[in-house]
């Protein structure tokens, strides 16, 4: 079966990589741009449109407000910027805002941080893809008119894209991103260039439709708040921008450095797309409504139902090129294109942060591993899967799910930030070089400014956006936090009790008796009592056997096994594909082969749990090598259970369940009465 699943597997994904080709998958900076900044340069295509679909309700006399709402955002981006490229050179490591918040404020604002980081990567993937097929939609009528289906469609292929490996997908994301920037580009200079030194009239496909405002003659506070409303929704341009500090490991050497440059270039393209996009859709008189099939007014009459309201980067681009024209169809293919890719920001961000929490035993296990292609293959694929689920609930409809969206990250930036001023707190404290002094209270300086400026932003966007849809991010959150809480109670709880002691126990006294090979991954009380157990069996040779898929992991077994003065002596198979199951059948084979008359006994330890969901928790590679084994000519095994506390319950619960019987089902009759069982005494 194996075999027969391995042959889809290798034209889908490629074949396996080795561990040592992990540096050959590390990006340069001109694809590393586009693989962790498509979000925030994409955003461009969406977030002025939902600048203006706000201040729509106040009617076209508040769109004169949108310059300066666009100018606040600049501001924000830049500080954001400014602000992470003193994280990545402090915090190369790629824990990101994770590791800044849970290293200087604790491990709690650790863990809210990553709830948040999270979730907004789940609405990157869905707010991208839906706005990706909005915006194809809108040259082709079957995408608009099978919207989920589509969406779904399209995150299932970039879900295979990022099986393959981040280096090979990274080139595929590369050439639209470059397309759609550079597009963007000729637009604003092609429309700067007819508006100003042409004196062109240039006007939107909805420059002639009026707006019917839902609030009209907003004033004081009203109008302050519809402001600020606008103002973080054009905060969906700052989406993405932590992905950088989460993906510094993925970049060439020196990498803080390049991340640090990626950061900087990604920042300036972004707001001057931003304004440039904001400046034309205000030349060309663009009309944009939250209800266009009501707000909208054609000749004094809404537009009905039947109207579909395209992006105001396609309107632009309308008015710019014409509509129909070549540059026009080239910017709409390549912006289609850049939004479904810009999902990819949350495919490297996501498995990462994942395999992250799953080391500090916040998440499952399985998540920190890394798949044949080198990437962490269960992350992306519980990304796609969350993603797919929320493009189902919205109906890929962006407007619903933008709504959603910016909350996580803005938490993130504000607890982030503050750590970092933390952290410069703690380093000038001990730090004597004046130079050095300086640059840190320059950063601190930075820092400051940017936890402020964040957190009076994250503070408008809930204020604005809770009940709007942002009250559902919140609970996702939660929902987040409360797991991974769970799971790391769980693994502590086992940590704690398989713990191998200093002293001896009964964990490590000899059993009744018998063994051969015992499988070992770490030196836990599991262990101890395997290889005390496998003293007893009578056996010619006796040896201990580990696989080797992590170096740091397997120096520090061997450590502990000589400290120990285990005499059993230990071997270590290198797994450069990193398998567990296939080098131990191949060992065991040879084995068999060199002495074919050999009885090989495997002895394998392993930990018992009593629920059913602490199974999804812990890697069941001893089910699966006991199954390969059954299967081996002349293999014994032998499994060594270790009962944790909670089994305890799930014995209770089988011995009720023997112990009870059906009413009815046992017919004796009175206890006095019931015919004494013959004694076998003659």
């Amino acid at each position: 079966m194996s075999k027969l699943t391995d042959i889809p597997k290798r034209i889908l994904i490629g074949r396996a990589l080795r561990s040592d080709k992990l540096g050959e998958t590390f990006l340069p900076k001109r694809i590393a741009l586009p693989v962790f900044a498509s979000d925030p340069l994409s955003s461009v295509a969406y977030a002025p449109g939902e600048v203006l679909l706000v201040l729509s309700i106040a009617g076209v006399s508040a769109y004169h407000f949108s310059p300066w709402i666009a100018l606040a955002v600049v501001v924000l981006m830049f500080t954001v910027v400014a602000s992470y490229r003193q994280n990545v050179h402090a915090y190369p490591s790629g824990g990101g805002d994770y590791e800044v918040a849970n290293t200087n404020l604790g491990p709690k604002a650790g863990l809210t941080v990553a709830s948040a980081l999270l979730v907004d990567y789940v609405l990157t993937v869905a707010v991208s893809i839906s706005s990706g097929v909005e915006n194809l939609g809108s040259a082709i009528p079957f995408v608009v008119e099978h919207k989920v289906f589509c969406a779904v469609g399209i995150i299932v292929l970039l879900t295979v894209m990022n099986l393959r490996g981040v280096k090979e997908s990274g080139k595929l994301f590369a050439i639209p991103t470059y397309v759609f920037v550079t597009g963007v580009f000729i637009m604003i200079a092609w429309g700067a260039y007819r508006g100003l030194v042409l004196d062109d009239t240039m006007r939107a496909p909805t420059a002639d439709f009026e707006i019917k405002p839902e609030h009209q003659g907003l004033a004081g506070f009203a109008l302050v708040f519809l402001l600020l409303r606008a103002f973080s929704s054009g905060c969906a341009a700052l989406t993405g921008v932590e992905a950088i500090s989460n993906g510094v490991p993925a970049f060439r050497k020196p990498k803080s450095k390049n991340a640090a440059t990626t950061l900087a270039l990604m920042g300036g393209l972004a707001v001057t797309m931003f304004c440039g996009i904001i400046g034309l859709a205000m030349a060309t008189d663009v009309k944009m409504a939250e209800q266009p099939a009501h707000d909208l007014l054609r000749d004094g009459t809404p537009v009905g139902e039947s109207y579909v309201q395209n992006p105001v980067i396609s309107q632009v681009a309308a008015a710019v090129f014409g509509d129909g024209t070549f540059f026009f169809i080239v910017l709409a293919a390549a912006t289609a294109l850049v939004l479904f890719l810009a999902a990819n920001t949350a495919y490297n961000g996501f498995p990462l942060l994942g395999s992250i929490l799953a080391q500090d035993r916040y998440l499952p296990r399985q998540l920190h591993t890394r798949g044949d292609r080198l990437a962490f293959s269960n992350g992306i694929v519980l990304l796609a899967g969350a993603a797919i689920l929320l493009v189902g609930i919205y109906g890929a409809d962006s407007t619903k799910l933008i709504q959603l969206y910016i909350v996580g990250v803005f938490v993130s930036f504000t607890l982030s930030q503050t750590g970092m001023v933390r952290h410069w707190n703690r380093h000038l404290r001990t730090e004597k070089n004046a130079a050095k002094r300086r640059h840190m209270i320059r950063s601190r300086a930075i820092n400051t400014f940017g936890a402020f400026f964040t957190g009076l932003v994250l503070v408008v966007v809930l204020a604005t956006k809770f009940t709007h849809g942002a009250w559902v991010a919140l609970l996702g959150m939660v929902i987040f936090y409360g797991t991974m809480s769970a799971i790391r109670k769980h693994y502590d709880r086992v940590s704690e009790e398989i713990a191998a002691p200093d002293e001896p126990s009964d964990d490590t006294a000899r059993p009744s008796r018998v063994h051969a090979i015992v499988l070992v991954s770490k030196l836990h009380k599991p262990t101890l009592r395997a290889l005390s157990y496998a003293k007893l069996m009578r056996v010619d040779k006796l040896e201990a056997l580990s696989i080797s898929v992590d170096t740091a992991e397997t120096k520090a077994l061997r450590q502990e096994w000589d400290r120990r003065g285990i005499n059993v002596p230990l071997k270590i198979l290198d797994s450069p594909y990193r398998e567990i199951t296939r080098p131990i059948i191949e060992y065991v084979k040879g084995l068999r082969r060199e002495s074919p008359r050999d009885v090989v006994s495997v002895v394998i330890p392993e930990y018992v749990v009593g629920h059913w969901y602490e199974h999804l928790l812990h890697n069941q590679s001893a089910l699966r090598l006991k199954g390969r084994l059954l299967f081996t000519p002349g293999v014994m095994v032998t499994s060594v259970p270790y009962q944790l506390e909670s089994s305890e319950a799930a014995k209770k619960r089988a011995r009720k369940r023997q112990d009870w019987s059906a009413p009815g089902s046992v017919r004796r009759g009175p206890v006095d009465q019931r015919p004494k069982e013959p004694t076998g005494k003659g």
